[in-house]
């Protein structure tokens, strides 16, 4: 395929793929190189659409945040780690993450800890502890936060927390 054609394809396969959702621009060069475009192909159709305004990493980032984190309860961490994977650059990331405000994470976490709560009736106390923590942790949490939201969740919800009264909280 000539230099034209792959271009011509290059930007057709972006057009398709940022039909779909919001993309970065490490995710549509990823995309074009596994269509067998050429990189140099890639590059200039990534370029024209940089210029045009159609791909903008930190827009998808903050994009990205705001919808992972209200929709999908993810914590700061891993909406870090999956914007890293996505190819964002560190300081969009880190400026994207920052948007989410401590109070907000620990709301977000309350929200999961009772929801999952209500599905745990006869679970003991330490298989409780774990589960919720777990949860947090694989949303992203942080440790401290987790601990804490879940020790005052159980309470609140009337179960015993003194696992949670130890050194660590």
């Amino acid at each position: 395929m000539d230099e034209a054609e792959g271009q011509r394809k290059a930007r057709d396969i972006c057009y398709a793929l940022l039909t779909a959702r919001a993309r970065s621009r490490q995710e549509l060069h990823d995309a074009l190189l596994r269509k067998g475009i050429s990189p140099g192909a890639a590059e200039v159709v990534l370029g024209k659409f940089d210029r045009a305004g159609l791909i903008d990493d930190a827009e998808f980032a903050e994009m990205w945040v705001r919808s992972r984190h209200n929709h999908n309860g993810l914590g700061r961490r891993a909406l870090a780690m999956e914007l890293r994977r996505k190819g964002v650059a560190d300081e969009v990331v880190a400026e994207a993450v920052a948007a989410v405000d401590g109070e907000a994470e620990e709301e977000k976490a309350r929200e999961l800890v009772r929801k999952r709560l209500r599905t745990m009736s006869g679970v003991d106390e330490t298989a409780k502890i774990r589960r919720l923590v777990g949860a947090l942790a694989r949303k992203g949490y942080a440790e401290g936060l987790a601990y804490r939201v879940v020790r005052d969740e159980l309470r609140s919800a009337g179960a015993e927390a003194s696992a949670l009264d130890e050194p660590w909280s």
